[in-house]
């Protein structure tokens, strides 16, 4: 499982017991979208090759709001 923590700057990842974190200029370059336009769902498709999406993707602007 991997578990996302987003702020203003970037997103604390922890995957299969790694700690490392994904600075926003880094995921607006990844994603080619301003950072509050990002979804989570997005983020997770960076790190992981076929993660298990489940629900609605939500903007990085809803999870900071």
């Amino acid at each position: 499982m991997t578990a996302l923590s987003f702020d203003e700057h970037g997103v604390d990842v922890v995957y299969e017991g790694t700690e490392f974190r994904l600075e926003k200029t880094l995921i607006e370059e990844a994603i080619e979208k301003e950072y509050p336009d990002v979804t989570d769902h997005e983020v997770l498709q960076m790190i992981e090759e076929n993660p298990a999406l489940s629900g609605e993707p939500q903007r990085i602007e809803e999870i900071l709001a």
